[in-house]
Formats: structure tokens, C-alpha cells, sequence
């Protein structure tokens, strides 16, 4: 019954996605690996049933298509993220692992229907070496991929904190637990076989259901921006430019081939001061990097490496450090005792307490509430 639900689940998933509109390749990829769980556990399910014994021509099917499980996940992720596989002779190489299964289970589909069934009842005598190899290539595989995966969302979760001013909804946590369970899947699947792996199976679908569906997607907003942007050249010339000019030693390794020279960081630095001090322009929630450059008319890249190397900090760490800036300021007058800290918090910029809570902790040492108590 349990494997009847997993089943229904999973196609029931791949409808919601199929009519969504606007899809991201992310959802077709998120798509097409619903519909393959759908299709592999179905097979194994008639399999372990032995419907299959009365066509014994289906079996062996599934035995080769779990390797795949691993390369739709790290597919998903490298596209969720931001690193889409340009060329596609190196995505054809994810796919050798089921050629090669493939090729190796070509002894079996060649027996009879009366010899697939005595296989598949336990006589597995001239195919041991076939089950050994055929475990020890899906465990592998899938759990390199799911590693692999993790690495990615991993970077990815540092790598935000330089374009985005609001991480929540774009961590990917639950992504970083899916590769996780993914890997522990293919664990179980060397000691273990049938019920476990189904409900577990099952489980992993009922998560991306939860999570995947309703995934935003993380760059696409920003990339047109990024290009419009590289074709504009920088310039000096607007009302937010001020005559006091603060030069910067601009020498971190990580931009030594960025093209920034220090009059143009000290200008873009000036600028970026008076921005924020004119328009509090950090009280935007969901303000990114290449938003605030294009305020300032400079290259996104440029100045992520001013607010690095004149503020010692991320694009993320930096914004928010003005948002409890401001928040300590109004939250210390007197007509604003009346709100809630957490309104507060909101109108600066932030958009949950959680995140408001651990900034306020990292910039001043303290909880809210233990500031204001003694000050």
C-alpha cells in the first residue's frame, strides 16, 4: 500500500509541475526525475509483486535506471544554483555509468522467460558477478552524486551571501538535506533491499514535493540585469557623486584581475555612502547586488570588491549591518516604544525574525532585548 502512495504521489507531483506556468529549466529537470521515479518504482513494484512473472520479458528492466537517480539530482542542483553544464558532450558523460549497466545486463535480457524468473527467484548462479558489479556501480554512483551535490549547494549558500541581501528562500537547506538522504538511500541499498528502500524512496518524494514545487527561482532575476549592466560602461557623472574622495588599497588576491583601480573604487565607495545615506536603500528586503549597482552605475563585481575591501564584509553581512543600524535608531525613539521589535525590524529592511535576530547577535554582541535593557 505504502508503495501504491509513493507511486501516486509522484505522478500527482509531475502534473502540479507540468501545469505550472513559467518553468524554469530547474522545474523541467525537477519534472522529468518526478517522472522517472514514477516509472522505476513502478517496475519495482510490479517486480517484487511478480507481475512480471507472467510477462517475463519485462524483467531486468529496472536494473540499470537507480544509477540514474544521482545525475537527475546533480542536474537539479547545478541548475537551481546558477551552473548550468554549457557543453553537451560533458553532460553525455553522466550518462556512461547506465550505458555501462546497460551493456553488462545484455547476458540477461538474452534468457528466456523461464530463466529470467529463476534468476529473479534467487538461482542467480552465472549472474553473481553481474549483481556484485551492478550494486557496487549504483551505490557508488549515486552516492559520489549526492557528495558531489552537497559540495555544490554548499558553495552556492556562500556564494549568495555576495549578491543577495536576504538569503531565506534561497539557502537551498532542504536541498542540502535531500542530497543527503539521497546519499544515505544508496547506503541502505548495499545491506539493504526491497521495503526499506521503497518507503525511504517514497519519503524522498514526499520532500522534494514539499520543497521543490514551490522553489524560486534563485538567479534568473539578476542575470539579464548582470548583462545590461557589462555593456554599460561605468561612470562618475550623477547626482550622487560628492567631491570628498576616500581611497582604498585595493589588493585582495580574489580580485587581483577584477580591473578596478583605486579612483575608481574610492568613487564608487563615495557613492555608495551617500546612496544609503539618501535613500536608505537597504530598507528594500529583497535588494541584490546587481540592483544596488545599477544604482550606482558600476559593475556588480566592482563593487562587491569595495564593500569587501573597505567594509571587511559580504554584500549580505554588510547590508544587514545597516538594516540593525537603523533599526537600533528608530527602536530608540521614544514614540516608537509603542511597536513591536519585530515590526521594527521589518520596516529596516528584514524579512524574518530569525534572520533580524541573528544580525542584531552578530553586530552587537547581544539580543535585543538585552540591548535595549541596558541602554
Amino acid at each position: 500500500m505504502f508503495f501504491i502512495i509513493g507511486i501516486f504521489i509522484a505522478v500527482f507531483l509531475s502534473l502540479l509541475l507540468l501545469v505550472k506556468k513559467n518553468k524554469s529549466r530547474a522545474d523541467k529537470i525537477l519534472f522529468f526525475w518526478l517522472i522517472f521515479i514514477s516509472f522505476t518504482q513502478i517496475l519495482r513494484y510490479f517486480a517484487f509483486n511478480e507481475y512480471f512473472y507472467k510477462y517475463p520479458h519485462w524483467l531486468g528492466v529496472e536494473l540499470a535506471l537507480p544509477v540514474l537517480h544521482g545525475v537527475l539530482l546533480y542536474f537539479y542542483v547545478i541548475e537551481i544554483t546558477g551552473n548550468t553544464i554549457q557543453k553537451k558532450g560533458v553532460m553525455f558523460l553522466h550518462f556512461i555509468p547506465i550505458v555501462l549497466l546497460i551493456l553488462l545486463t545484455i547476458p540477461f535480457y538474452q534468457l528466456t522467460g523461464i530463466e529470467k524468473i529463476k534468476v529473479y527467484k534467487g538461482n542467480v548462479e552465472g549472474f553473481e558477478w553481474y549483481l556484485i558489479i551492478q550494486t557496487i556501480i549504483v551505490a557508488v554512483s549515486g552516492f559520489a552524486y549526492s557528495i558531489w551535490s552537497l559540495i555544490i549547494i554548499i558553495r552556492h549558500q556562500t556564494r549568495i551571501k555576495d549578491k543577495f541581501s536576504n538569503t531565506d528562500k534561497k539557502e537551498l537547506q532542504w536541498l542540502k538535506y535531500l542530497s543527503i538522504g539521497n546519499g544515505l538511500i544508496y547506503v541502505l541499498s548495499i545491506f539493504f533491499k526491497g521495503d526499506i528502500i521503497y518507503i525511504a524512496v517514497v519519503i524522498l518524494v514526499l520532500f522534494i514535493g514539499f520543497f521543490g514545487i514551490n522553489q524560486l527561482n534563485i538567479f534568473n532575476s539578476t542575470i539579464a540585469l548582470e548583462k545590461t549592466l557589462e555593456q554599460e560602461p561605468e561612470t562618475t557623472n550623477n547626482k550622487l557623486e560628492v567631491k570628498e574622495v576616500v581611497k582604498p588599497k585595493v589588493t585582495t588576491e580574489k580580485y587581483e584581475k577584477s580591473g578596478l583601480n583605486e579612483e575608481m573604487a574610492s568613487q564608487i565607495y563615495t557613492k555608495l555612502n551617500a546612496l544609503v545615506k539618501e535613500t536608505a536603500i537597504y530598507k528594500n528586503e529583497e535588494l541584490t547586488l546587481v540592483e544596488l549597482a545599477k544604482q550606482l552605475k558600476a559593475h556588480p563585481n566592482h563593487l562587491s570588491q569595495v564593500i569587501n575591501e573597505m567594509e571587511g564584509k559580504n554584500f549580505y553581512n554588510y547590508i544587514n549591518s545597516l538594516r540593525i543600524k537603523e533599526f537600533i535608531k528608530i527602536a530608540s525613539l521614544p514614540e516608537n516604544k509603542k511597536y513591536t521589535m519585530i515590526s521594527l525590524a521589518y520596516d529596516c529592511g528584514f524579512s524574518t525574525k530569525s534572520t533580524f535576530n541573528k544580525h542584531f547577535k552578530l553586530n552587537t554582541g547581544k539580543t535585543p532585548t538585552d540591548f535595549f535593557n541596558l541602554n
